[in-house]
């Protein structure tokens, strides 16, 4: 029995057609793992009757054989030497049919079982046994309904037969196929009929007599009529003998029953001698039919069954002594010489697949082919993988320089209109910046590179990087794998029983050829993006790993994450080849130093997109319950921090097995700290610099041609007041929400000192902060203040001769109303600054009217209550605005007043002031709620 291979699986049967039929029966099996060749196919058994013989493999799935004989219901088992002993889901029934004596039949036949010798001459017939054994039973079928379904039988009596002169007759079977519809009553009576035909055979020959007794009279009258004419005709013949007629009859007779019998017979002898020419023709016709098999397979692409076909057939007529075989022989050997050196040219045709190779190289050592296909397959590989290499370096180069030459002639046209229309720029807004929330095709990048349009096209280096790379990620594993299976001696399957012979000495130059290949594409890469690292090598070495040409900027930030991502693929899937520590280190140090430009390249590309956020500023104020009114300021610079952290985490921080981690070296973690403070600060004064000098921000100075979008932004641009509390927001936001979390996402990518960049950056917001609210204060404050003296005092108003107080003067209502228009425009902007803004210049309010009031020398009685009713007024009115400081000085200018003489005065006092509040009561609504968690003062 076959044992089953290590990873094979076993043979299973799941259909066969027919699925019954007589010996010599044509089937076709299918099922799953039923060989990988014919060669694999060691056995077939259907109903356990051996039919390897007849077998004929087609596919892993089919195969075609012949019955053997056999009568019964049984498996279909194939065995092959790859998977074992199989399975079979399917049953085959085997059955025998009644064959004639001239009736063609694919199996032998045992004549003697269609023999009846109960009819022979020696032992005496009686029509009536013939006519019982038709129908035993003695009944009519004229009430059966139909027949009985032959399948059915089948199914129900899988070993048995409704024949009753076969030995597995089965009564059952007799009964349904002829009697389904007899009544219970009538099969009773046909019993009866069959128990007394039974009894009438036992009784014997004195029974028979007597039962025919007439009939042995008539037999006996007929004898003697015969014995009387026999008399007349010795009278007539004159004493002849009688039987000489009859004699000459039967030779007669006997003459023509041999004609008959002998054309007959010669029709058997030519078919015979037919049949043993076609088997002749057959067993031979494999040879004669493999020039023709050869050239069709060799068509189709079966190359295993060609080099099947051809072992076989060197291995039975390679030595022949028949001249026939012999020249069919020479012209099968010429085909596979001609075929061998079409596999070799194959071998040699790159690019190839690595199971491709294999097999070429499989088959040509099964061919016996002269040298060693492998090796020359090896250093083949080897010499066109640098060929590539090089070819792709020069293509690169050229087109480079191409583009410098267009780059100059197109920044020449692009001077030239500066005056004139705005250039339109694929994916830029205004200022030359990309538009909010666009990405890079490849990199994902809104980083904004100060291009033109012709500028936006994929830099020809990166082009360069994905093509180098691409070569060698799809080509050099191949390359490598298929070495390491050459030494390995899996190159050739043992099922092809050739013995491989490996030369171990080759193994130092392999490794040497997969050295040079990776060196050769470090220092490709090298020499386009660290040139600077190539400074120690010989100056026409370095030449030859190119020369790129000068350009005004390098390679953009925002691509630089796209082509370390591509280094650090290619050198990933060589980590994984199990190359040699010199090859592997050499790439290595590679993705190491691509990581560490790429982080330097993109911190400075962020700064500098920091420098330019002021011209993308559009002044546009988006209110938020949480955050207060921004603009879209912060957000930018948050996203260009975002993505700039996200490349670094990919290109930096995420490590790939065998990687090092960047921050280990101290120098590189110090300019990492430095460069994410100064991106931090940067900001800062950005916010400072819109907040005083926003108006000033002209299109010839950003360096781009003004649309007529830009002049209505420009015009639209608000005054310093409002720029200062939409600044101050912004920067209110950046050190309340955006720094922390800038913060917390770069501890979450493990950056280091995150704290110290934190702590440099709030440190920079504060002083911002600081300065943007005095001047803001400021200039709030000094409008109020200023004009507080003159509205007191308009129309020679005299506080010696006040007339009796009649409500609240119009000088405090136009300074509360100056202090709800401050509450309204800081509310509008940043409900969270309301109260830090209005403490300051109510406080400020406050103290200029103590003063102005402090200072009068005489009141008259009404003058004094007048005042005291507008500085109380002005103490209920601010609220919860109220500062203690301006309390204080309240409180200081009602001690310089009189006191109320009469409680008639007091009553008077509180009806101006609730009067006056009946009146304000909606103005001064906003004093009396929290902005912030707009709630009621307590």
């Amino acid at each position: 029995m076959a044992m089953r291979k290590q990873g094979q699986l076993s043979p299973s049967v799941t259909g066969i057609s027919p699925k019954e039929g007589p010996p010599g029966t044509r089937v076709t099996i299918r099922g799953e793992n039923l060989g990988q060749n014919a060669k694999d196919l060691i056995g077939l058994k259907i109903c356990n009757v051996d039919c390897l013989l007849s077998a004929e493999w087609k596919s892993s799935g089919k195969i075609i054989a012949r019955t053997g004989p056999n009568k019964t219901v049984g498996d279909v088992i194939v065995t092959t030497k790859t998977g074992g002993v199989g399975t079979c889901t399917v049953t085959y029934r085997c059955y025998f049919v009644a064959t004639g004596p001239l009736q063609e039949s694919a199996v032998w036949i045992d004549e003697s079982e269609t023999v009846n010798y109960a009819l022979g001459r020696n032992r005496p017939a009686s029509p009536i046994l013939t006519e019982d054994f038709a129908n035993p039973l003695g009944l009519s079928d004229e009430g059966n309904q139909g027949k009985f379904p032959e399948d059915d039988l089948l199914d129900i009596f899988p070993e048995g037969s409704g024949n009753t002169t076969l030995e597995n007759f089965d009564a059952a079977w007799f009964l349904l196929e002829n009697h389904h519809g007899t009544s219970f009553d009538d099969l009773k009576a046909g019993l009866n009929h069959l128990k007394r035909n039974s009894v009438r055979a036992k009784e014997g020959p004195i029974s028979f007599v007597k039962t025919n007794l007439t009939s042995f009279i008539d037999c006996q009258d007929s004898m003697g009529e015969m014995h009387r004419k026999l008399l007349d005709d010795d009278v007539q013949f004159k004493g002849g003998c009688v039987t000489d007629e009859l004699e000459r009859l039967l030779n007669c007779a006997n003459s023509e029953a041999d004609i008959l019998f002998q054309e007959v017979l010669g029709r058997k002898d030519k078919a015979d001698s037919t049949r043993n020419a076609l088997s002749v023709l057959q067993r031979f016709k494999f040879l004669f039919h493999l020039p023709y098999n050869i050239e069709k397979n060799i068509k189709k692409g079966d190359y295993d069954i060609v080099i099947n076909d051809y072992g076989r057939a060197k291995s039975l007529f390679e030595d022949s002594d028949i001249k026939i075989f012999r020249r069919v022989y020479e012209v099968v050997d010429q085909q596979v010489t001609e075929f061998r050196e079409m596999l070799h040219n194959k071998l040699l045709e790159l690019p190839s697949t690595l199971d491709e190779q294999k097999k070429l190289i499989r088959y040509l050592i099964e061919l016996e082919n002269p040298g060693d296909p492998a090796w020359e397959c090896l250093t083949n590989q080897q010499q066109w993988l640098l060929k590539l290499l090089n070819d792709c370096k020069k293509t690169h180069i050229a087109k480079d320089k191409n583009s410098i030459l267009q780059q100059g002639e197109q920044t020449q046209e692009s001077s030239n209109l500066l005056s004139g229309q705005r250039i339109p720029v694929p994916g830029f807004t205004r200022h030359g910046s990309l538009k909010s929330g666009s990405k890079d095709h490849s990199s994902g990048s809104t980083h904004t590179p100060d291009t033109a349009g012709w500028r936006f096209k994929t830099p020809q280096r990166v082009l360069f990087v994905e093509e180098l790379t691409d070569i060698l990620t799809e080509s050099f594993p191949d390359f490598w794998k298929l070495g390491q299976a050459y030494f390995s001696g899996n190159l050739v399957l043992k099922e092809a029983e050739k013995a491989q012979k490996i030369d171990t000495s080759k193994h130092a130059a392999f490794k040497k050829m997969a050295s040079e290949i990776i060196n050769l594409f470090s220092n490709l890469m090298r020499a386009a993006f660290l040139p600077e690292s190539l400074e120690s090598i010989d100056p026409e070495l370095r030449k030859s790993f190119g020369e790129w040409a000068e350009s005004k900027t390098d390679t953009p930030g925002a691509w630089l994450p796209h082509c370390v991502r591509y280094v650090r693929s290619c050198v990933g899937a060589l980590s994984n080849l199990d190359l040699p520590p010199d090859s592997l280190e050499i790439s290595q140090e590679l993705a190491f130093d691509m990581r560490t430009h790429c982080m330097t390249t993109l911190l400075k590309q962020a700064i500098e997109d920091t420098k330019c956020l002021p011209t993308r500023e559009t002044w546009v104020v988006e209110a938020d319950d949480v955050n207060g009114g921004t603009t879209q300021l912060p957000v930018l610079f948050e996203n260009i921090v975002n993505e700039t952290i996200q490349h670094l985490h990919e290109v930096v921080m995420k490590l790939k097995p065998g990687e090092e981690r960047i921050f280990n070296q101290r120098t590189i973690q110090k300019e990492a700290i430095s460069l994410c403070t100064q991106l931090l600060q940067e900001f800062s004064k950005c916010l400072e610099w819109l907040a005083f000098n926003g108006d000033k921000l002209s299109h010839t100075e950003a360096g781009t041609v003004p649309s007529k979008d830009d002049e209505q932004q420009e015009e639209t641009v608000p005054p310093l007041d409002k720029r200062l509390i939409i600044m101050l927001s912004n920067c209110n936001h950046m050190v309340l929400r955006v720094t922390p979390r800038i913060a917390e996402n770069m501890d979450k990518h493990d950056y280091p000192e995150t704290n110290k960049v934190l702590k440099a950056a709030l440190a920079s917001f504060e002083d911002v902060d600081s300065r943007l609210f005095e001047e803001y204060v400021e200039q709030k404050t000094n409008p109020i203040v200023g004009s507080l003296e003159q509205n007191m005092y308009a129309g020679r108003f005299n506080w010696n001769e006040c007339l009796k107080p009649n409500g609240v003067r119009s000088y405090l209502k136009e300074a509360l109303m100056g202090l709800i228009q401050v509450h309204a425009e800081v509310f509008a902007i940043s409900p969270i600054l309301v109260g830090r803004v209005l403490y300051q210049v109510i406080n400020a309010t406050s103290e200029e009217i103590c003063r102005l009031v402090m200072c009068v020398t005489d009141f008259s009685a009404y003058g004094a209550l007048q005042a005291r009713v507008e500085l109380i007024a002005l103490q209920d009115a601010v609220g919860l605005f109220g500062t203690e400081e301006s309390s204080v000085a309240i409180q200081e200018a009602l001690n310089e007043l009189p006191e109320l003489p009469t409680d008639q005065d007091k009553r008077f006092v509180v009806g101006l002031l609730d009067s006056f509040k009946r009146r304000m009561k909606f103005q001064l609504m906003c004093f009396k709620s929290d902005p912030v968690i707009r709630g009621p003062a307590s």
